[in-house]
């Protein structure tokens, strides 16, 4: 799927390696995740340039680098990422990342319409270690809690009390962006009831809606 695209997925990743993705794992995973297959065809010809681009339903395939960089946070963790939930599934780009380097992932998505596309996409890729859901990211996967980590991929006006509450309490992290015109990339880590939060630099996502749609 990805043999005519080969050489404008290694340019991508060595933009990224440039940008200062050290994680050559993550780079690895990047340059054999055939991102044009998670877009409209229109705009396969975009596929592979370090972008954010529309995929419908007023939502975004997020940028490479920025991909790249959240997990690569993810995996920086001390405790090891065994069981990871993603808040916004859209076009699955990011959770077919995630699900090449993770043994369990989860995945919640309020559009049922690109819940559906995402799924039939991971059928075709063979990734079958991801379980998702159609429902409100700001209330988690409270049955499959806790997780080791949880990565975010629309913009919170405030951090979700529930995520914080379904990491793991020995060094669970929640990597996610916050914030409503500017927004920061924060990382929390918990263990037991303390919170340790860092910024990781200012982003720009889609907004986390509450709620669900049919």
């Amino acid at each position: 799927m990805l043999k005519n695209f080969q050489g404008q997925a290694r340019k991508l990743v060595a933009q990224l390696a440039q940008l200062g993705i050290a994680d050559t794992t993550v780079l690895d995973i990047m340059a054999r995740t055939p991102r044009h297959a998670f877009m409209p065809e229109s705009l396969v010809h975009k596929a592979y340039e370090n972008t954010a681009l529309p995929i419908g339903n007023g939502q975004t395939i997020s940028q490479p680098f920025i991909v790249a960089k959240m997990t690569a946070i993810l995996r920086q963790a001390e405790r090891p990422m065994q069981k990871v939930l993603e808040i916004g599934t859209g076009s699955g780009y990011q959770t077919a990342v995630l699900a090449q380097l993770i043994e369990q992932v989860f995945s919640v998505e309020r559009i049922s319409a690109l819940q559906y596309q995402a799924k039939r996409r991971m059928k075709q890729l063979e990734l079958h270690n991801i379980q998702m859901r159609h429902g409100d990211g700001w209330e988690g996967w409270r049955s499959k809690a806790p997780f080791d980590g949880i990565l975010v991929t629309a913009a919170a006006v405030q951090v979700p009390e529930a995520l914080l509450a379904q990491l793991n309490p020995d060094g669970g992290r929640l990597v996610i962006p916050v914030g409503d015109r500017q927004q920061e990339l924060r990382v929390i880590e918990r263990f037991g009831d303390d919170y340790r939060e860092q910024k990781s630099g200012e982003v720009r996502f889609v907004p986390l809606v509450k709620g669900e749609l049919a």
